[in-house]
């Protein structure tokens, strides 16, 4: 497949046309020009295969951060029938409700700047980070379980947050139906120490300052103002999210065989969605998204003690809204003009619910869900909102980040001899990592340009701009 193939719906949404096995067309939401980067790797072709999958509604979507992943393209979005489709851990992905949450303060660009160095020097020593790392908290197997089933909530009931911090989170912070009984032992022992700490690759938490401001009445209402100070938090479910992955990955090779399903690669083993491996499955991941949305909770904890630390009592942190990546969700959307329940894969893609969707917090309502794109440590991240096409189109989906175009190993051998520390302090950027490595795999080129990615799903209609921001100050796991 070449971008020659493609057919030009509009300047941002291309078509591959049904062919071969495909159930359904795939279409790649993106600039022209950002066209030869994509087809770089074999992420359409991967949208392609997903396009195969029985039950499979309307399209195999492809954001404009798509590249290469484990089945599904990262960048990838599918629903499927609830009555006549399949659920993929790869469509979901291996770090299950990675996600993306946003915090405003009450302080200015200006209170802050001669504070920066003890700021994220205090951040990085609260906040456990990196592969293998572990929390101060020592949960016992019964307060895991609790975690699992509660998410978020398990957290504010402990103390470590408000419970108003709930209502700005994607399901409450709460995923329903999540049963410990269906997660293994080595599972349940790889999360017990990590609840509380920032991952290793492309997680951080990044302390960030709004430099732009697009659509001044969202903004208001979000409560972002120019020369504010932010913080975004950026991690997932961690060992344990990984493997339950693992877990039903093998589950759902045995499955595709059992249930006779044709697979046009073996990464995107599934189950039919009723089946009882397709609903152990969802029963499982919404455990790893529960542990997700307390892992963000613990860190949002540690933070706000760093901040007070440092700032002093009267810096306060109050959460903008948290949303979530890998996941796939039973949701209610209009096909053909009726309503039906579709299991909706986002994998490396967020939600983005336009205005007055029951599923909004009431105070955002009017503006629509807030979308949280963060790009890369040396550059900006952006927030928009979700629109009522994204709802007609694409299931309520958009992108959720830049999106890689470099190899962790290509992006070493670019940062080879380079000092990244500095070249972000250059910019004003002050940064803290566990090791060299991360650093150097981390580099801004390593990622596509988030404003190009950004400028294409608002130019498509599936989200608007709202502000960007820039960072000030960053520690990578």
């Amino acid at each position: 497949m070449t971008k020659q193939n493609l057919t030009k719906i509009n300047d941002f949404i291309w078509e591959i046309p049904k062919q071969g096995k495909m159930n359904v067309p795939a279409r790649i939401y993106a600039s022209e020009r950002m066209l030869d980067s994509i087809f770089q790797d074999q992420a359409p072709q991967q949208a392609m295969n997903v396009a195969c999958l029985p039950g499979i509604v309307n399209f195999s979507f492809a954001m404009p951060d798509i590249h290469w992943g484990y089945g599904f393209p990262i960048g990838g979005v599918a629903g499927f029938d609830i009555d006549d489709g399949v659920v993929s851990p790869g469509g979901v992905g291996y770090d299950i409700n990675c996600g993306v949450r946003l915090l405003k303060t009450t302080a200015k660009m200006n209170d802050i700047k001669k504070h920066l160095n003890p700021l994220v020097k205090e951040l990085y020593q609260t906040i456990p980070s990196g592969v293998g790392s572990k929390g101060p908290l020592k949960l016992s197997a019964q307060e895991e379980k609790n975690v699992l089933t509660m998410g978020a909530a398990w957290a504010i009931k402990n103390g470590y947050g408000f419970e108003k911090d709930l209502d700005k989170i994607e399901e409450n912070g709460t995923a329903a139906k999540a049963d410990p009984d269906l997660i293994s032992d080595h599972a349940l022992q790889r999360g017990r120490a990590q609840l509380g700490t920032l991952g290793s690759g492309n997680h951080f938490v990044e302390i960030g300052a709004v430099r732009e401001i697009f659509d001044e009445k969202a903004a208001q209402v979000l409560g972002l103002e120019k020369d504010q100070v932010t913080l975004i938090i950026h991690t997932g479910s961690r060992g344990f999210g990984h493997q339950v992955c693992e877990d039903y990955i093998k589950i759902m090779q045995r499955a595709s065989s059992k249930y006779g399903i044709d697979l046009p690669d073996r990464q995107l083993c599934c189950a039919p969605i009723q089946s009882k491996e397709g609903q152990d499955y969802l029963a499982a991941m919404n455990c790893a998204i529960n542990f997700s949305f307390g892992n963000r909770q613990m860190i949002t904890h540690w933070a706000r003690q760093a901040f007070q630390k440092v700032l002093g009592s009267s810096v306060h942190l109050d959460v903008v809204y948290e949303v979530a990546h890998n996941i796939a969700k039973i949701e209610e959307h209009h096909v053909n003009g009726e309503k039906r329940q579709i299991c909706v894969h986002r994998k490396g893609a967020t939600r983005a619910f336009g205005p007055n969707h029951s599923q909004i917090p009431e105070d955002y309502k009017s503006i629509g869900q807030p979308v949280l794109i963060p790009g890369d440590m040396g550059r900006y991240s952006y927030v928009l909102v979700g629109t009522q096409e994204a709802m007609n189109e694409t299931f309520g989906s958009t992108c959720h980040g830049a999106g890689r175009k470099m190899s962790r190993k290509q992006a070493k051998k670019t940062a080879h001899g380079r000092s990244i520390e500095k070249e972000l302090l250059a910019k004003g950027i002050v940064s803290m990592a566990s090791s060299r490595a991360t650093m150097n795999e981390e580099i801004p080129e390593a990622y596509k340009d988030v404003s190009e990615v950004v400028d294409s799903v608002h130019s498509a209609g599936i989200s608007k701009k709202v502000a960007k921001l820039v960072p000030l100050g960053v520690i990578k796991g």
